[in-house]
């Protein structure tokens, strides 16, 4: 396809409208409120949706409801955002955001989304910017003269957004297939060492649905603790007596041979911003030399990592592969083979944990905060055995992420040579097609 391409006006290709300028109180389930923070790398993320009364629902629809294909963007705080509006999906716009309804007639939605992600427009974004007191913002009532690029043809523009669409719903599709791995983990973390299904099971008398080399481990009885009624042969005990904490450092700023250079280096940041179990990258790396001549040490894949201190204390993760780490984060290392288990049971008492921290401006966690800790400790043998079931479920959502994050700088690569007409869509499709 060689189609002409032209600049329009946004009015020209689609119509353009505004969110309300205030926040409805929150419900906990309803139609979704969409905010900011929902907008991520041109996709929607709503693992942390919000949800709104249905009065309320009617009163930030007056002025327009999203409907599938919709464009929604961010024209405060993080501008150049955008997604689009799926199947199904039955939201609201919030504050400081706005929606793009593309005219069928001139421009494929999906199209209009990559074009508005494009290095041209976002160009045109930031020229037309306006610096504010507190925040930036787009000038919403001159966006409608703002000049995007199309295809005068919408078969080409269809066929863009198929390529670059594919990869988007592969990655989807991954998040997705995480999300249901995550929640089956949870489920057993919940039955074993939460509600302590397989003891109560046995105590009562009833046949345990699980194999019998599995069954065997558990007793069927409880007796006192600090807790209350424990499974029999549990204790309560620090963290550390399964694991050993690593903490990290920061090369020196001002030598330029210790940055950039091979070894992923993860901060309070990095973890915080990561949006799945495994962190694979980082957004700054160091250099052999900066490794060796600083506080910071390599972290082996499958330790879990821990904000120590800011904002999102607490906020946890497992490292995909080997990597260093400064010194606003601790690592905690399995020392009986178990990395997973530990991850899991560390993510149940982390709430605790939090509540124990302390600190001035935000809640710190400490070395002291680990030590002193008292959790559940199930036996050695049942820690193995919840390893064994839930390992293929991990090793899994690592290798979806790591595909993601491939899918993703491919995309990324993409992306602005589609958009700008650098690369054709037939090669374009033999690249993309031959993924697995």
């Amino acid at each position: 396809m060689t189609a002409e391409w032209r600049r329009y006006r946004i009015k020209d290709i689609a119509e353009i409208f505004d969110g309300p300028h205030a926040t409805p109180a929150k419900t906990e389930n309803g139609p979704v409120f969409l905010g900011i923070s929902n907008l991520a790398g041109g996709r929607l993320d709503l693992s942390n949706r919000e949800y709104l009364s249905e009065k309320d629902f009617e009163r930030w629809t007056r002025r327009v409801t999203p409907q599938a294909g919709d464009v929604v963007f961010s024209y405060e705080t993080r501008l150049g955002e955008a997604a689009l509006i799926p199947d199904g999906l039955r939201c609201c716009l919030g504050r400081r955001m706005g929606l793009l309804r593309g005219r069928s007639r001139q421009v494929d939605s999906r199209f209009l989304l990559y074009a508005y992600l494009g290095p041209e427009f976002q160009q045109t974004l930031r020229s037309r910017t306006v610096p504010g007191s507190t925040v930036d913002r787009i000038p919403l009532i001159d966006m409608p003269e703002f000049l995007i690029r199309i295809p005068t043809d919408l078969n080409e523009q269809r066929a863009i957004a198929h390529i670059l669409g594919t990869l988007d719903d592969k990655i989807e599709l991954n998040r997705r297939m995480n999300q249901t791995l995550e929640t089956m983990a949870r489920a057993i973390v919940k039955s074993w060492f939460v509600n302590f299904d397989p003891v109560r099971a046995k105590a009562e008398g009833h046949e345990l649905r699980m194999q019998r080399n599995l069954a065997d481990l558990f007793r069927g009885s409880f007796e006192d603790s600090q807790f209350g009624p424990i499974p029999k042969g549990w204790v309560v005990g620090s963290i550390l007596d399964r694991a050993k904490l690593l903490s990290g450092g920061t090369p020196k700023t001002q030598r330029k041979d210790y940055w950039n250079g091979t070894v992923f280096w993860a901060s309070a940041k990095d973890v915080s911003q990561c949006r799945d179990t495994f962190l694979v990258q980082t957004e700054r790396t160091i250099t052999e030399i900066g490794l060796a001549e600083s506080a910071t040490q390599l972290i082996d894949r499958f330790c879990t990592v821990v904000v120590a201190r800011g904002a999102t204390t607490g906020r946890m993760v497992l490292f995909g592969r080997e990597m260093a780490m400064n010194q606003t984060c601790y690592a905690l290392a399995s020392t009986t083979r178990t990395p997973f288990a530990l991850y899991c049971l560390l993510q149940n008492e982390m709430q605790n944990l939090v509540h124990a921290a302390h600190g001035s401006v935000f809640d710190t966690i400490t070395t002291a905060t680990f030590t002193d800790s008292q959790v559940l400790q199930p036996p050695q043998s049942i820690v193995e055995a919840f390893e064994e079931q839930v390992r293929p479920l991990f090793e899994q959502t690592l290798a979806n992420t790591a595909e993601s994050h491939t899918l993703t700088a491919m995309r990324t690569t993409l992306l602005p040579k589609l958009i700008s007409g650098e690369v054709r869509v037939k090669d374009a499709e033999k690249l993309v097609g031959a993924l697995p």
